[in-house]
């Protein structure tokens, strides 16, 4: 056998690992974005509109600032277990993965490495610990008089998966 490929091969699953390892870490990441919607409807329509959509998604009104017209809301996120499962399992593959490329570079220590199969949970208890939290929606609710009709520019500071379901379930433009 070629002994430069076994080295390689080596050096190949560890940024392998190294990429896994920065994935399952991404899984946690907040992604809070800020986005400007436009709303055909005024303010007095569009406001309780908003209120049912978080209230329906279990969010709560943290604060309110009547001067500059805005809303915080905020509620809890759970974690997936669909997520937590699959992070596991892509560990353990990644893990398997090492183990043989090790194992094959070091037989005599091949069954030592199985015990580090343990730790593939740790990536869906990483996964479940951090990915629970409370999240913070802020909303800033203008009028933008138009010669035809009234509409609404709504300026959302969210999580980019609450911006896209926002803009789904109103039917709200980006502004361009």
């Amino acid at each position: 056998m070629d002994t430069a490929i076994l080295p390689s091969t080596l050096l190949l699953t560890l940024l392998l690992s190294v990429g896994l390892f920065f994935f399952i870490r991404a899984s946690t990441k907040e992604r809070t974005q800020t986005a400007q919607l436009i709303s055909e409807q005024d303010e007095a329509t569009l406001m309780p509109q908003l209120q049912e959509y978080f209230r329906s998604r279990s969010y709560r009104v943290a604060a309110v600032d009547r001067a500059q017209n805005q809303v915080t809301f905020e509620g809890f996120v759970k974690p997936s277990w669909f997520l937590a499962v699959f992070l596991t399992l892509l560990a353990f593959a990644g893990l398997v993965c090492l183990l043989l490329v090790l194992s094959m570079l070091f037989p005599s220590l091949s069954n030592l490495f199985l015990g580090i199969l343990l730790l593939s949970p740790l990536s869906g208890i990483f996964y479940w610990k951090k990915a629970g939290r409370l999240e913070k929606v802020s909303l800033k609710l203008e009028a933008t008089p138009n010669q035809q009709h009234s509409s609404s520019k709504i300026t959302v500071i969210a999580h980019r998966d609450e911006l896209i379901e926002l803009q789904r379930a109103l039917q709200l433009k980006p502004i361009a």
